[in-house]
């Protein structure tokens, strides 16, 4: 075992921690986008036609992604100079805070045009948070684990992402089947906001237990070079850069379409969306407990089959999904969800976390890993529901939604196949070595 490894307990305790963390913290993330979905563009856009203030929902929705690259920037700098362990923690924090704040806000009537105003700066705040956070959450665990294992394990934190949107959607299903249409839109939608704070608290006592990773302690001890993480990215990574870029684009703008977007189509086709978010909540409850399985995966057949194999599936799928949705039939829906979660996009998600964190050296890792992850969120990711209403207002059906779902997959396959394969990368090795060449580089600059 090399010095930049823990024993297996201290792996799967740090697997642990980053998947519960990971799932609160995305579970206030996620509350945003479903009641974007359901009820924000009646409380916060009532003077728009319905469809456009869903699309105005959906925009203030788009502003926390525009906010990410600046959080992965600002967390990734700093966690690549002092440590992945306390960026977790303050990112949690202001997530927590932002989430209770969105509970108690006023709506149009109370307040007029300031509480779109507060909703959207609210949620830059959110997208701030989240876009530090997802880097960290993924190295507190990769570089820990074993390159035999470093899928399986890594994919773990990605669970996290999963569990915390079926713990928002759950929430809301909850509160929605327990009060009345008019209790849920005058208080009912503020539970799941208002219960963040607690969950925050309970994440922060897991988030402090965590040790740090030994590479983030070398680097932390090492004498800091003068060029910033970002520079240094943008300098010597511009390929990892893109490639991350590129095969986020399929995964993440796949899964607003699949998740968000999903819930307002069906209200527009008469389905019920109470049978779609159910379907939703399955469905990422399997992948959720998949994404380890498509890890393990990559760890034995290697990272780029996996990732080609969910990217060629979702753009063979894009057609059947909406014709199962336009069916009507309750069991073709779920049908079409669980495919295109668990399978089409659960082999991408489940990759992620090991092949972006070898395609980028120690001393920049954090800050490469959350450039691409979160310029890639803001370009698929936030704008994909907005783009899908769009398209539907313009067409009137789902056809030109999904040539958008397969144009995207063209995208990320196109970037995985240009990606070296990497899952038997010695990123120990490279870590070493970058201490070494950081500590030459300022004695003779």
């Amino acid at each position: 075992m090399t010095g930049t490894q823990r024993t297996p307990r201290q792996v799967r305790t740090a697997a642990i921690a980053s998947l519960v963390g990971s799932a609160l913290e995305w579970y206030d993330f996620f509350l945003y986008g479903t009641a974007a979905a359901l009820v924000f563009n009646t409380l916060f856009f009532p003077t728009f036609d319905p469809l456009v203030g869903t699309i105005a929902a959906f925009g203030t929705n788009a502003a926390g992604f525009l906010a990410r690259p600046l959080g992965g920037v600002i967390f990734g700098h700093f966690g690549d100079r002092v440590g992945r362990k306390s960026m977790l923690v303050v990112t949690l924090m202001i997530m927590g805070v932002a989430t209770f704040l969105i509970g108690v806000l006023p709506t149009y009537h109370s307040i007029g045009v300031w509480a779109a105003v507060l909703l959207i700066v609210l949620r830059i705040v959110q997208g701030i948070a989240v876009g530090g956070e997802w880097g960290g959450g993924v190295l507190i665990v990769s570089e820990q684990a074993p390159s035999h294992r470093r899928g399986f394990y890594s994919a773990w934190s990605q669970t996290g992402v999963g569990l915390g949107f079926v713990l928002s959607a759950s929430v809301y299903a909850l509160v929605q089947t327990t009060t009345t249409t008019e209790a849920f839109l005058a208080w009912g939608w503020r539970i799941p906001f208002l219960a963040g704070i607690v969950l925050t608290a309970v994440g922060l006592l897991i988030r402090l237990r965590v040790m740090e990773t030994p590479v983030a302690r070398q680097s932390a001890a090492a004498t800091k070079p003068a060029r910033p993480p970002i520079l240094e990215v943008l300098r010597s990574h511009r390929k990892s850069v893109l490639i991350t870029f590129g095969a986020r684009i399929a995964e993440n703008g796949a899964m607003y379409v699949f998740l968000t977007f999903s819930l307002a189509y069906a209200a527009k086709i008469g389905l019920d969306s109470g049978l779609v978010l159910a379907a939703v909540v399955v469905g990422m409850l399997i992948e959720s407990f998949a994404m380890p399985a498509w890890g393990a995966l990559s760890d034995r057949v290697g990272r780029r089959p996996v990732y080609l194999g969910g990217a060629i599936a979702m753009i063979a799928w894009a057609y059947p999904f909406f014709a199962l949705f336009d069916s009507g039939n309750p069991v073709l829906v779920f049908l079409a969800v669980l495919v295109a979660v668990v399978i089409c996009h659960g082999a991408m998600i489940g990759t992620q976390p090991a092949f972006f964190t070898e395609l980028f050296d120690s001393r920049v890792r954090y800050s490469g890993v959350a450039l691409g992850h979160e310029l890639a969120s803001v370009v698929a990711g936030g704008f994909s529901p907005i783009i899908a209403t769009a398209l539907f207002a313009w067409a009137g059906a789902s056809w030109p939604i999904a040539l958008f779902l397969i144009g995207m997959g063209v995208i990320t396959v196109v970037s995985v196949a240009a990606a070296p394969e990497t899952n038997a990368k010695d990123i120990d090795e490279h870590d070493r070595a970058d201490t070494a060449e950081a500590d030459t580089e300022v004695r003779t600059g």
